[in-house]
Order: C-alpha cells, then sequence, then structure tokens
C-alpha cells in the first residue's frame, strides 16, 4: 500500500521487500492458465445455485476495473448470487472521491435489497472491504478478501511505487492513514482471508488474519498467482463455499467438502 512510514525499503525504492522478482516475473502467464481453466471448469461443472439470491459487491484492487472482476462475478452469479461491481472505474487509492464513491454506492445496494450484503475484495479492494465492514458493521454480511496486505508488515509489496506515483498524481485524502489505522484493527464482521505462497506482487504473510471464533475470522491457502485470484478455479471455490453458507451455522473451510457440493457429492 502507500508508505505511509516512510520506510522505501532494503533497495532504496518502495517495495524492495516484496515477493521474489521470479515470482513476479511469473504473474501473466499464470493468470493466462488460471483464467482458462476457470472457464474450462465452468464448462463441465454443474451449476449449483447456492447463493439464495444474496446480494454481493467486489472490489477491485489497485488501479483495476471492474473489467478485470468480470470473471469472478460471472462465476458467481451462475451461482445464483446477486453480484455487483464497485461502479468506480480505476481503483486509484483512497482519494475523496473514491472514499465517497464506494461508500454511495454499498448503500445504494443494500437499500436495493434491504439485508446485509457480502463483500468480496481483491488485493487492495479486500482492504477497502475491511473498511466497509468498520463502518458499515451491521449491513455488511462478510467479507472475503483476496491476497489483500492489510497488516503494516505487508505494506511494502511490489505494487508500493504504484500507490506512491498514483498519490503524486491522484492526490490522497486526510482521511486515507486514519482509515487504515482503523481497518487494521480486528473487523466486527465474518472476515476470510484467501493468500498465496506464491503470490508475486504482495507479501503472503501480510494477507493472513488472526483467526477467532467471534467475530469469526478464517484463512484459506491457495496455489495462486496474485492477479489471478479473480479467475483461480480454486479461489473461485472458496468464495462460492465461504458466500453459500449460513452464518448461524458457520464452518471452518473444507476443500473436501467444497468440491463435493461443486461436483454434487454432497
Amino acid at each position: 500500500m502507500y508508505d505511509f512510514e516512510g520506510d522505501k525499503g532494503s533497495e532504496g525504492t518502495p517495495g524492495g521487500d516484496g515477493p521474489a522478482r521470479a515470482l513476479l516475473l511469473l504473474e501473466l502467464p499464470r493468470v493466462a492458465g488460471e483464467y482458462a481453466a476457470s472457464r474450462a471448469v465452468d464448462l463441465v461443472a454443474p451449476r449449483r445455485p447456492t447463493g439464495d439470491g444474496r446480494p454481493v459487491l467486489v472490489i477491485p484492487g489497485f488501479h483495476a476495473t471492474d473489467g478485470l472482476t468480470r470473471r469472478l462475478r460471472s462465476h458467481l452469479k451462475r451461482h445464483d448470487f446477486r453480484v455487483h461491481g464497485w461502479g468506480q472505474g480505476a481503483n486509484i487509492g483512497l482519494t475523496d472521491e473514491l472514499i465517497d464513491g464506494l461508500a454511495d454506492r454499498f448503500e445504494e445496494i443494500r437499500k436495493r435489497y434491504d439485508e446485509p450484503v457480502s463483500v468480496v475484495g481483491w488485493s487492495f479492494g479486500g482492504v477497502l472491504a475491511r473498511g466497509l465492514a468498520h463502518t458499515y458493521p451491521g449491513d455488511v454480511r462478510q467479507i472475503v478478501c483476496l491476497g489483500s496486505p492489510w497488516r503494516a508488515d505487508g505494506e511494502k509489496t511490489r505494487a508500493t511505487a504504484m500507490f506512491e506515483r498514483s498519490r503524486r498524481k491522484h492526490g490522497i485524502s486526510d482521511r486515507a492513514k486514519p482509515m487504515i489505522d482503523l481497518l487494521r484493527g480486528p473487523v466486527p464482521v465474518p472476515t476470510t482471508a484467501v493468500w498465496s505462497k506464491t503470490d508475486g506482487i504482495v507479501p503472503w504473510r501480510g494477507c493472513r488474519v488472526d483467526v477467532s471464533v467471534y467475530p469469526r475470522a478464517e484463512n484459506v491457502a491457495v496455489p495462486s498467482s496474485h492477479v489471478g485470484m479473480v479467475a483461480n478455479p480454486l479461489v473461485l471455490d472458496v468464495v462460492v463455499d465461504r458466500l453459500s453458507q449460513d452464518l448461524e451455522d458457520w464452518h471452518e473451510f473444507s476443500w473436501r467438502r467444497a468440491l463435493a457440493q461443486k461436483w454434487g457429492a454432497a
């Protein structure tokens, strides 16, 4: 994220402590495979309408748009969720316009369905999902964060330099640092953090949450690239499973149960 502490990393530039360069270079080829694999799986897997029409807001990562979360949103719609993009264009960071625009978008969806909304956030979008959970704890059903570096020790990433360039170009809200400090506290709604040791953009340790029973918080590890988190078929299985569950009868994530449900063996 932003280099709030003014620490430019061991190489003298923001992001010096990010994942290995080899993982970064493998990001794009891996994304292509993950996208193709998820499309292929959707063609052969039975449709399981487990979403029961629940509303879901999907927030893209930094510098990404709704277009890059289309694969994820299409998959959720296939499972009978009422899915919405964030509608703010490119995610350029914590400007006043985007902070207020996201709040307006969330309130619009909440009022439309008159029920709590689940929020799925990818990368920096997951950081914003944590912010919504703190701001609207009674209106956010649960959040699922995909490769989201919310911890201070995960602040220096391969994208930190991009955040600093964006701050110079677009500015940053006076509310940004207090928001980040707030969302680093325990999230008051059920939370699932999906992370990957082979993430080429952000340090995976900064994406994990502290496991708790109340509020519910859990970690799910996946073999995925960072950019491919919104297309990787295993990540999509995790998201569907977590959003489908009854929050009054919460169960820890199980690959056996998720895949059995997916293929109709449950």
